[in-house]
């Protein structure tokens, strides 16, 4: 490991850390398909009228955090939340990694930074600016990081089978939400980046070091603009947010 003017930067590719999930955690009789879902009130629904079970759980200091697994098509498929912001979901990734489960496709909502995007309208990033800070010890320090290709074709296959509009883009992901500025949010989207959220930088890294194929999906939400904010009552979106479950859900078995 090379010392560098910043701790954030000096990246150490050793492959086994001190706590590794991988030790630690007994693999389990679990699904390779898994569905990242960042909505609770989804998961609330699974649990209430199709029959989810749950098949392992994490433990932190906020409690457990099951892993749940449902019937779908025939075949099945595992689902999980994964908590908000990058440490907490990559922690909660990387132990169901542990568990078993080698397929992700992640669904949930994001900031749009064009407020052309409609609420409710799909995304599919590619890649993610790297304005956070879990990544950085998984991957070496760079601006970005791709999207497992893999994911991203599996994604689009589903979605324009259904004939579902949607675009492709970058996202800005950032541990601080309420230090999104104008100048930041005009620099970001003129790089690309249609849509900012919390995440998507880290598990894509995750993804590339323990070699999992990772897609994710998001729906555009509150309008983060320059000079201006509008939530846009996003989270109240129950049906766009069942149907992007169901949507990952016929994803995660393209992969």
């Amino acid at each position: 490991m090379k010392k560098a003017a910043f701790p954030i930067l000096e990246f150490d590719p050793a492959q086994e850390a001190i706590i590794d999930p991988q030790k630690l955690i007994q693999q389990r009789d679990v699904p390779e398909q898994c569905v990242v879902c960042f909505f609770a009130d989804v998961i609330a629904w699974l649990v209430a009228h199709h029959d989810a079970r749950v098949i392992a759980h994490s433990q932190s200091e906020i409690g457990l955090h099951p892993l749940y697994e449902i019937e779908f098509e025939g075949k099945r498929l595992a689902f999980f939340h994964p908590g908000v912001g990058a440490p907490l979901a990559v922690g909660m990734l990387e132990e169901v990694i542990a568990f078993g489960c080698k397929k992700f496709i992640a669904c949930g909502g994001c900031g749009v930074l064009d407020a052309e995007i409609a609420v409710g309208h799909l995304l599919v990033p590619v890649a993610a600016i790297r304005d956070e800070g879990t990544s950085y010890h998984y991957l070496p320090p760079a601006r970005e990081v791709e999207a497992d290709p893999v994911g991203v074709a599996a994604i689009e296959a589903v979605l324009q089978r259904q004939g579902i509009d949607y675009l492709r883009t970058k996202t800005w992901t950032t541990d601080a939400i309420y230090r999104e500025t104008s100048e930041k949010t005009a620099a970001y989207l003129a790089e690309g980046c249609l849509a900012v959220e919390m995440e998507a930088a880290a598990f894509f890294a995750v993804a590339k070091f323990r070699k999992v194929a990772f897609g994710q999906i998001l729906y555009g939400g509150d309008a983060v603009i320059p000079g201006g904010w509008d939530g846009r009552t996003w989270h109240t979106r129950e049906e766009i947010r069942r149907n992007l479950f169901w949507l990952a859900a016929q994803a995660v078995f393209e992969l």
